[in-house]
C-alpha cells in the first residue's frame, strides 16, 4: 500500500496537489486538493488489464471550465433547492440561484470549486488521505460555521471507501455526495448504455420540468425498476415520461430498501468490471450523463451523451422544503458522520 503526492497544478497563487492510492494488487485511486475530486480510478479486467473506469481531466484548467461536477465532492447541499432559498427557525435564507431560478450542487463556489487541505493516512492494509475544509457562516448563504472532512481509503480488497464527517456551531442544512461518473469498459472504450445495473429500491422521485422532485412513486412496472438487472439503454430509449424528461436517460432519486446489502450493482459485460456500492445514505441519484455535450473531447474521447453515469449517494435533493423526507438537517455542535464504499471487481 502506498500514497504518492504530485503537483497538479496553480489556481492563481494556490497550489493544487494531486494524490494517487495504490495498493498491493496495483489498483489506484487519484484525487486531488480541488474539489477532492477524484480523477482517476484504475481497476482490472476480467484479464487483469488495469485501465481507468471514471471520467476527468489531466489538467487543472480543464476542470476550472468544467460544467459537469466531474469527480467532485459535492457540498453543502446535494441537487436542487427550490427557489433557491430555505427556511429554517423562522429564518429565510437566499441562495445562488444557479440552476433555471433554483440552486444546484452547494451554489457558485460549492464545495467543488474550493481548495482543500489534505493528510495522508497510514493504516496497516489500507493508504488513505483525509482532506479537510472551514466554510464560514454564510457562504454561498449557509448558516453555521461549518468544518468537514472527506477521507479517502482503499484497502486490498479493492475497496474504496469515503467518509464525510461534519460538524457545525449552527443548526444548518446538509447533504454531501460524490459525483464521479462510471464507465467500467475502461479508458471510455464505450459508452454506458449497455451497462447493466441492478438497485434494491422500490420507489424514486419523479421530477417535475425543473428536475425537481414532485412525488414518490413506484418502481414497479416502469424503466426504474432495476430490483433485477436491466440496461440503461432500456431508459433511454424508452417513451416514459420521466426517462424523456431527464434527455432521454435517468437523473432520478431512488430510495434504497436496504444499506450495506449489496444495495447497488453496475456491471460491465464486455470488460467483465463490476462495481458494487454499500452506503449509509438514504437514496441514490442514478444521472445517465445525458447532459454532456458533443463538444470537444475527454482524454482523447469525443464527449457525448452516455459517456459516463453517476451513482450519487446522498439524501433527497430539496428536502428542505419536503418535511415528509429523511432530515437534511444537523443540529448544532453535533458531529454527523456518513460513508460510501465501492467495490471494485469483475465476473
Amino acid at each position: 500500500m502506498k500514497v504518492v503526492k504530485e503537483f497538479f497544478g496553480h489556481i492563481n497563487e494556490e497550489t493544487v496537489d494531486l494524490y494517487t492510492l495504490e495498493n498491493d494488487h496495483g489498483m489506484s485511486v487519484s484525487c486531488m486538493t480541488l474539489g477532492c475530486i477524484i480523477t482517476k480510478i484504475m481497476t482490472p479486467d476480467r484479464d487483469g488489464t488495469l485501465e481507468n473506469v471514471v471520467i476527468g481531466y489531466d489538467s487543472v484548467d480543464e476542470y476550472l471550465t468544467d460544467s459537469y461536477y466531474l469527480g467532485a465532492v459535492i457540498g453543502r447541499f446535494a441537487g436542487r433547492i427550490a427557489g433557491a432559498s430555505f427556511e429554517l427557525d423562522g429564518v429565510t435564507y437566499p441562495l445562488a440561484k444557479n440552476n433555471n431560478g433554483n440552486h444546484l450542487h452547494g451554489g457558485l463556489k460549492g464545495f467543488d470549486k474550493v481548495i482543500w487541505d489534505a493528510e495522508v493516512i497510514e493504516r496497516e492494509g489500507e493508504a488513505g488521505v483525509q482532506f479537510s475544509y472551514f466554510s464560514p457562516d454564510g457562504e454561498e448563504g449557509y448558516p453555521g460555521n461549518l468544518n468537514v472532512s472527506v477521507l479517502y481509503t482503499l484497502n486490498n480488497q479493492n475497496e474504496l471507501t469515503i467518509r464525510y464527517t461534519a460538524k457545525s456551531d449552527q443548526k444548518t442544512v446538509l447533504n454531501m455526495t460524490n459525483h464521479s461518473y462510471f464507465n467500467l469498459s475502461g479508458n471510455l472504450q464505450r459508452d454506458t448504455l449497455d451497462h447493466s445495473l441492478q438497485l434494491k429500491s422500490s420507489k424514486y422521485l419523479e421530477l417535475n420540468d425543473e428536475l425537481l422532485p414532485l412525488r414518490v412513486a413506484d418502481v414497479q412496472g416502469t424503466p426504474f425498476d432495476f430490483k433485477a438487472a436491466h440496461s440503461i439503454r432500456e431508459g433511454a430509449e424508452s417513451s416514459f415520461s420521466q426517462n424523456k424528461l431527464a434527455g432521454e436517460g435517468y437523473d432520478h432519486p431512488f430510495i434504497l430498501d436496504t444499506n450495506h446489502d449489496h444495495e447497488i450493482v453496475l456491471k460491465e459485460e464486455q470488460s467483465g468490471r463490476s462495481l458494487t456500492i454499500e452506503t449509509d445514505e438514504v437514496a441514490v441519484v442514478l444521472y445517465s450523463g445525458t447532459q454532456i455535450q458533443e463538444n470537444g473531447e475527454i482524454r482523447g474521447v469525443p464527449a457525448r451523451k452516455y459517456l459516463g453515469l453517476c451513482l450519487e449517494t446522498q439524501g433527497l435533493p430539496d428536502a428542505v422544503h419536503h418535511p415528509e423526507y429523511p432530515s437534511c438537517w444537523i443540529e448544532k455542535d453535533v458531529e454527523v458522520t456518513k460513508a460510501t464504499t465501492y467495490k471494485f471487481g469483475t465476473f
